[in-house]
């Protein structure tokens, strides 16, 4: 299926590794030219180098941290006009919430909520004024159901989920559509980090803890980057104007509601 995006340009923040780049991947691959951010230049030239070897595009590197007002300003000379943004970055890490100071949820905030706002504040008006846009959150699927030891981005990706379900109405009549992608369990440094935090509380082998979390599963398995990045290009293409203000799952079923 041919997406619709050839030549359109986008940027993705925390592409690097993980999720992000599994969206990198896979608008690489329907001739979007990127722009990709994250923190450690090394691993995001790797990776930009590797986007143009086996995609042929344009892909431009932007070493900064994107939570921070420098950060964002560094990303957006580089890609002051996209048409696709992709916003994500790291989680803020697991823990008690009796353990949590101000200065860790305003940290929580600023990377998980505000920076996405701002990003999007940056960019909305003129694909608003192109008459094409996409904006795609990588949020999580704590949105749907909170895991209690993320309880830090639980709180900050459910305001920022509430804050895009107005505006996506606003935006939709020019063909700029607002929507989340709510990843669960996929193969990646994030879910480690939060096996290692459970194993810890819980006493037992992180291997254990894999395994337990695996066979949980409906899908006896976890996700792959690629088949994450895969969804996040078809909200970004063409054939995605009719969708907007809306939270998919990807998560092998684990979710048992039926809304």
């Amino acid at each position: 299926m041919d997406m619709g995006i050839r030549g359109r340009r986008a940027l993705v923040c925390a592409a690097s590794k993980g999720l992000g780049k599994g969206c990198a991947m896979a608008l690489a691959g329907e001739g979007v030219e990127l722009t990709i951010v994250a923190r450690t230049a090394e691993t995001l030239e790797a990776t930009a180098e590797a986007l143009r070897q086996a995609y042929g595009v344009p892909v431009a590197a932007v070493a900064c941290d994107i939570t921070t007002p420098e950060g964002r300003e560094k990303a957006l000379a580089a890609c002051p006009n996209p048409d696709i943004l992709v916003n994500n970055a790291g989680g803020p890490p697991p823990g008690d919430f009796r353990d949590w100071t101000r200065d860790d949820w305003i940290a929580a905030l600023d990377a998980n909520m505000l920076t996405p706002i701002e990003l999007i504040k940056a960019t909305v008006d003129g694909m608003i004024e192109r008459k094409f846009g996409r904006i795609v959150n990588i949020t999580s699927s704590a949105v749907k159901a909170p895991i209690d030891i993320l309880g830090l981005s639980n709180g900050a990706r459910a305001g920022l989920t509430g804050f895009v379900a107005g505006i996506a109405r606003k935006t939709v009549e020019h063909n700029v559509t607002i929507n989340a992608l709510l990843p669960g369990p996929f193969d990646t440094d994030r879910l480690r980090g939060t096996a290692e935090a459970t194993a810890k509380k819980t006493g037992k082998s992180l291997e254990q803890v894999f395994e337990e979390r695996r066979k949980a599963n409906p899908a006896k398995r976890f996700g792959t980057i690629e088949e994450f990045g895969v969804a996040c290009a078809f909200l970004a293409s063409a054939h995605a104007g009719y969708i907007t203000g809306q939270n998919l799952l990807l998560d092998g079923g684990a979710y048992p509601g039926t809304l």
